[in-house]
Order: C-alpha cells, then structure tokens, then sequence
C-alpha cells in the first residue's frame, strides 16, 4: 500500500508516475480522494478548533466557580456539552473517511522505481544480458509435451482427476521433478544463506491483504472451503485459500512485528505447490505444463533495511541465475517495464529460459523489489538507530519455478532417441542415473 503521505504532498507527481503502469482511473478515483481528503482537513481543523475551545471554557469553569458566578459557570458547561457533542459527530465521520480512504488505497499499485523502462506491456521490457548459447539439434526437436509423455508425463489423469490444466507425473518424471526442488533447496540455504521453511498451503485472508492478493485479486485464487462444526455455516472470516506462492506465508512471518535492527537481513526459502484459477489467462499455453492451476515453486524472500533493498534486488536474482548456470540451462534477464510489473512491485527482473520446442524464451522466475509496499500493509516494521520505528523492504523471487524448470531440461536436454541427458548436478538426486529413456 502507498503512503498516503505521498499523494497528500504531491498527487499530480504519483499519478504521474501510475500513469506509466496504467491509467489511474483503474485505480484511484482522483475526484473521489481529493473530495475526501478536503472534507478531512475541513474536519481536522473545526475538530482542532473544538478541543482548543473545550480546553479553554474547561479552564473558565474553574475560575468562574472559584469566583461564585455559577450562570457564568453553566452558561460554559451547556458550551462545552454542545461541543462534546459536534466532537463526536466528527469523530464518528473521520473514521468513516479514513476507512473510504483505506478502501481506495488497498487497490492502487507500487509506484514504479526511477530506473524501471516505461513501456505499455511486455514490448516495454529491456533486456539486461543473457548467459549460455541455444543448443543446435541435429533432429527434429519435440515439445516438453512430446519428451515427457513416455518418460512419465501424463497429462490425461490429469484433467480425469481435476480438469484442465493439472498434470500427473509417474516414475522418472516424478522423481526428476522432486530432484530438482531438493536441488534449488540445497543451492538456496547452502550456498546463498537462505533459511529452509516448511509453511502451510492453505492462509487465512489477513495474510493475502497483507502481501496484496486481497482484495483486488480475489478471483486469481483458490478459496479453501471449511466445513463447520454440527452443520453451523464457517463464518466468511474464517475463510482459508490454497496460496498463490510461498510468498505470502514467508512474508507474513513479519506480520505486526518489529524486528530488531541487528536481525536484518532475514533470508528465506521455501519449496511449495502453488494454486493459481490463471483469470483471465485462458486460451494461452493450453499445451502442456507451462501455465498450471497446480505447480511447484522454489521461493526466495527477502526482508531488509530499506538502504539495502535494490543491493538485495541484484543479489537475488544472481541467487536465481545461479541454479539455472548450474543446469546449464541458456536464459536471459529482463528488467519489467511499468506496464508490466505486477502489482505490488517497484521494479521486478524476470528471468526468461530458452525452449527449443518453442524458439524462444520462457519466464522461470520473477524477482520483484516492493519497498515498503507490502510492509506498509503488514505493519511490518524494525527500531532503527535513532531507537524509532520505521517499515522494513520486502523482496521475492523465484529460485526456481520446478514445473518450468522440468520443462526447460526435458527439451534442451532431449535426444533423437527420446531419452533425456540428466543434468550432471541434478545425478546424486537420482542415484546416479545419466540418462532418462523411455520403457522398452
């Protein structure tokens, strides 16, 4: 969530910077603020008014008793009831606009970073650099889809067990798929400083407010239904939803808490599935694993000093780079232009694999800076050196997407055979196996 500061001080400027993500009408009624924020100072300063007055006939009281004018003491006492009364009423009416105001900030974006290319859509992005060179094919090269199916991919039991776009993995490609989580696990907490999490799959709405999911986002999730307690109805507060990422239970550790200055920074990792409905997604990589309502990631989060936060933002995605170097796995980085960052991002790397199959490459990860975006919302703060209390930064990332990652080996990695090279990293995960080749 912005600060309401910023467009209090100076609302032509962050609309200004909005308009490169979208038109700000799709986010923030400007009419509706501005009329909200003037009846607030409006309020603000006759409530001022109010109490100054109070505070003086409160004193006039006193003097007035003292000197035995008990009219002139009534006559005070009827003034200060009438503005106990008015008090109250603005009172009432200030809360009301700074809750109107709330709803209108929860659905307005992260203002974009300085840096970050403007563009409208992912035409905008700019490419930083790209590691490795496409492999050349002296056969026809298959899809994922193609590879996999006799290796263990099975796309039919699938949609037979919950519809589309949900994948059954048996034997080889079931036991590739867990060697390459337990191979990002082992590169994230043993050689980048990540603490390994085991974190629920099913969080309960205050945490996707918090990470920005909710309320803007709802139809992208998955709800979790509960049933109550002798057939009573679950209230709608205790709703849980399958997450969208570890993201959101990882971030959420810092929920209403203060951390200490000298903790900072906390480093976390953790390997989950992840549900997503893919809202209006549909009609776009219907083949195969690409886009998924089921896949599982590899997170990265960060949470640290604001000074610090575009220094992680580098360090996290060289932390993703790296798995991808050591699967000897070609890709690009991208820096997001700001019509294509996500919502709650001040500037987001994504880091895009080459698929053979498809001539081109593919997002793997995205690695996204929000500042104090999500903090803000989390009351997620740190007691800095002059002992007060200010938000902390928030950074996630990918280190990796598995399914895509699968993806990624399978066709860089195919043969004219059918069979599939391991990537030497990946062997000790197997027991050694070189080589993934279809049943006799």
């Amino acid at each position: 969530m912005l600060d309401i500061l910023l467009l209090r001080k100076d609302l032509d400027t962050a609309i200004a910077r909005l308009e490169t993500r979208k038109k700000p009408q799709a986010f923030l009624n400007v009419e509706a603020f501005q009329a909200l924020e003037s009846e607030r100072k409006t309020l603000q300063t006759r409530t001022e008014e109010l109490q100054a007055q109070r505070n003086q006939l409160s004193k006039q009281i006193g003097m007035l008793m003292g000197k035995g004018d008990k009219d002139g003491a009534e006559a005070a006492k009827a003034q200060v009831a009438a503005s106990k009364v008015e008090l109250e009423q603005s009172a009432a009416r200030l809360e009301q606009i700074q809750a109107e105001l709330q709803a209108m900030l929860v659905a307005v974006p992260n203002l974009p970073h300085e840096s970050v290319p403007v563009g409208s859509d992912e035409s905008g992005n700019v490419e930083v650099r790209r590691w490795g060179t496409p492999a050349t094919f002296s056969f026809e090269v298959k899809d994922h889809v193609d590879v996999g199916t006799p290796l263990g991919l099975d796309f039919d039991m699938g949609v037979k067990l919950s519809g589309s776009r949900f994948t059954v993995m048996k034997g080889q490609i079931a036991r590739l798929h867990r060697a390459l989580s337990q191979f990002m696990l082992d590169v994230q907490t043993q050689e980048h400083g990540y603490t390994e999490c085991y974190v629920p799959y099913a969080v309960n709405a205050d945490s996707l407010k918090g990470t920005g999911q909710l309320p803007k986002f709802e139809g992208d999730l998955f709800a979790a239904k509960k049933g109550g307690q002798d057939g009573e109805p679950v209230p709608d507060n205790a709703a849980l939803y399958l997450i969208p990422t570890s993201e959101v239970p990882l971030t959420n550790f810092v929920r209403d808490v203060v951390v200490a200055e000298a903790d900072l920074p906390i480093k976390l990792t953790a390997h989950t599935p992840c549900f997503r409905s893919e809202a209006g997604s549909y009609g776009r990589d219907t083949r195969g694993m690409i886009r998924q309502h089921q896949f599982d990631k590899v997170e990265m989060v960060q949470i640290v000093h604001p000074d610090k936060s575009y220094e992680a933002l580098e360090e996290m995605t060289r932390h993703a780079e790296a798995v991808l170097q050591k699967l000897g796995l070609p890709y690009r980085v991208m820096s997001l232009c700001t019509g294509d960052m996500g919502f709650g991002a001040a500037k987001t790397y994504d880091l895009e694999v080459w698929l053979p199959a498809q001539n081109t490459y593919r997002e793997i990860s995205s690695v996204s800076n929000c500042e104090a975006f999500q903090a803000r919302r989390l009351q997620a703060r740190f007691k800095n050196a002059q002992g007060k209390n200010e938000l902390l930064h928030t950074l996630n990332g990918s280190g990796l997407a598995v399914g895509r990652t699968l993806v990624a080996v399978l066709e860089n990695y195919q043969q004219a055979d059918g069979s599939v090279v391991v990537p030497e990293v990946l062997r000790p995960y197997l027991g050694g196996v070189s080589v993934l080749a279809p049943a006799a």
